[in-house]
């Protein structure tokens, strides 16, 4: 009986890791895979919010080209990159740096720098509008000041680096956490050897810590970039649905959202831009990787 019930156990084993798995498989295809594969086989399609569609091949793909909206949605998708991306990098670092000492009251600024990124995007949002509007704060102040209104939410590229604003206030504890985590891993030696070299704080930084932290700044890099690329909440709130003056302010994830909803909703036409987005942000990703092994030989 012993024999036979150790035996049994044995059968069993193979597939009890896959029952342990199924849940997280089963929410895995349902919610991310099967999404993936459908806008991929839509994107060949002329699909329609109530309209199954029929395939049209690259049809979509070539009315992009011609689509002064959707350059428009890459311009400024990718100017959100370079806008959004080096702060990023460099900002959360010089925090990390500063609530790493330990000294009376830093428990607090961790606390006050990470808030934002708990904070509800819609919340933030709005605090900014108020801020930033033609009759909001930050314009009372300048016309107190004896300066005139600025039109942070009425003209084009100042709406543009508005947002950029919020997106790089909100992310930075996010990527000063990622870095206090690298910077504990860092020996305290090195920077010892270093200040008995007679190296400054600057030079330490750039001698010691920038290159124990590489690898984190790129992993920081690399997620900020595609984050920026799909920015969407941020410029939705201060510009609102029409993507700002005359819709310069669109990006391509607005773009997506503008085209594939609704009743009358080009769907087909939809996921082909998300297609374009995948594409464009996996290629990030491979950029930022091929450049830190370049680096790195």
């Amino acid at each position: 009986m012993a024999l036979s019930g150790i035996s049994r156990v044995r059968r069993q084993l193979p597939t009890s890791p896959w029952l342990f798995a199924a849940p997280g498989l089963l929410v895995t295809g349902a919610f991310i895979l099967y999404p993936f594969l459908s806008t991929l086989v839509n994107a060949f399609t002329d699909r329609r919010t109530l309209i199954p569609g029929e395939f049209v091949g690259l049809a979509n793909f070539r009315e992009l080209l011609q689509d002064d909206m959707f350059w428009t949605g890459l311009r400024n998708s990718t100017l959100y990159v370079l806008g959004v991306v080096p702060p990023l990098v460099v900002l959360p670092l010089l925090l990390a740096l500063l609530v790493q000492k330990n000294i009376p009251g830093i428990t607090f600024f961790r606390s006050a720098f990470y808030t934002p990124v708990v904070a509800s995007i819609v919340v933030v949002g709005l605090i900014w509008v108020w801020l930033l509007d033609d009759r909001g704060l930050v314009n009372a102040l300048l016309e107190t000041a004896g300066a005139g209104r600025v039109g942070f939410l009425s003209d084009q590229w100042l709406l543009l680096l508005s947002a950029m604003a919020v997106t790089v206030w909100k992310g930075l504890g996010y990527y000063m956490i990622i870095y206090l985590a690298a910077l504990g891993n860092v020996p305290r030696e090195l920077h010892e050897a270093a200040a008995v070299d007679g190296a400054g704080a600057i030079r330490r930084f750039m001698t010691v810590t920038v290159p124990a932290v590489r690898s984190t700044m790129v992993l920081v890099g690399a997620l900020s970039s595609v984050a920026a690329f799909k920015v969407f909440s941020e410029v939705y709130l201060l510009a609102g649905p029409s993507g700002g003056p005359a819709g310069e302010d669109t990006t391509l994830v607005m773009l997506v959202q503008r085209t594939g909803t609704g009743l009358t909703g080009r769907v087909g036409y939809a996921s082909a831009i998300s297609v374009v987005v995948f594409v464009v942000t996996v290629a990030l990703m491979l950029l930022v990787l091929r450049a830190d092994r370049k680096e790195e030989s």
